[in-house]
């Protein structure tokens, strides 16, 4: 069934619904409506901004919001929301995307800690590069500013990490089937997740993984030299 994600709550209750009396209920809801606008910050128009949030992060939050009355009242239920690698480290010219990456991680982590008591299981899916048509030109799924400022940034990054996306395409090193084997499992408690729970974060992807020890490399770093000055801003009568 066709649904907008940034529809108002009494359409899409009104498709869950729907789904609902066809098929007796909810059991998993998998948020992965999205696109990439491949951006520098200054580029892009304050509509093609709230454009990427409608969808990516408000529209995953109405869908979430929505279908949460069905699953509470069964006290049973999978939000899978899609994050990305981009959750953990942001980068030239896809600042919005990193941004709403960031935003779904963090509202899923809230997320699974308000529902587990109501017996609802809430992951983010935060895969690397896996080989879909997401980044081929002439899509919805990859979008550019409408007003490039090709000559003002010619001396960045921008326009480098621009092509590269042109290279990646279709060459990237993830696998589809297996990826959604992993998720089917996941969601699914089955196959290679037996016996476990679902995570709060589901990391697919040997580049994921990179970008996530990096990630927690580099704070680490940033803690050990910073640590006198991060711990000094307490009140005198805290106790270290």
């Amino acid at each position: 069934m066709a649904l907008d994600v940034t529809s108002d709550d009494a359409t899409i209750q009104a498709a869950l619904q729907k789904a609902v009396d066809t098929y007796g209920k909810i059991t998993h809801c998998i948020n992965a409506a999205g696109y990439i606008l491949s951006s520098g910050v200054e580029e892009a128009s304050a509509k093609e901004v709230f454009d990427e949030f409608n969808t990516n992060v408000l529209g995953v939050m109405n869908v979430t919001r929505n279908v949460l009355r069905h699953m509470r009242e069964r006290r049973q239920g999978v939000i899978a929301n899609f994050g990305s690698l981009g959750s953990w480290r942001g980068g030239t010219a896809y600042g919005y995307y990193s941004a709403v990456k960031f935003a779904i991680s963090g509202f899923t982590e809230s997320l699974h800690d308000e529902v587990k008591p109501l017996g609802i299981a809430a992951v983010a899916i935060e895969p690397g590069y896996f080989r879909t048509g997401f980044l081929n030109p002439g899509g919805g799924n990859r979008l550019g500013p409408a007003h490039p400022l090709d000559e003002e940034y010619k001396d960045t990054a921008v326009p480098s990490l621009k092509k590269i996306l042109n290279q990646v395409d279709n060459n990237q090193p993830g696998d589809v089937k297996k990826g959604a084997k992993v998720i089917v499992d996941v969601l699914t408690q089955t196959g290679v997740a037996q016996g476990k729970e679902i995570p709060i974060r589901l990391i697919l992807g040997a580049d994921a993984l990179e970008v996530i020890r990096t990630k927690i490399a580099d704070t680490e770093a940033i803690i050990k030299e910073w640590y006198d000055v991060i711990v000094s801003t307490d009140h005198d009568d805290v106790k270290k």
